[in-house]
């Protein structure tokens, strides 16, 4: 059996409208790490915690065209 996979690509903002893009394959488990802080960088340096786009493909290499475009 074939297994399906999900990616997302996504956009998160901070207060002073900071915008981050990001690509996944579990989005609500991204999400947490992103409200939570768990990984030093980017995204917890500019506090974005709120999720303001995302979009589902089935092939990680549509995500990352339309990232590009």
């Amino acid at each position: 059996m074939k297994r399906e996979y999900r990616f997302f690509v996504y956009i998160m903002a901070s207060i002073s409208r900071v915008l981050y893009v990001g690509v996944t394959n579990h989005l609500s488990g991204r999400l947490d790490q992103h409200k939570e802080d768990v990984n030093e960088g980017f995204t917890k340096r500019y506090r974005c915690h709120k999720l303001v786009y995302y979009e589902e493909y089935q092939y990680i290499d549509q995500g990352f065209h339309s990232i590009a475009t």
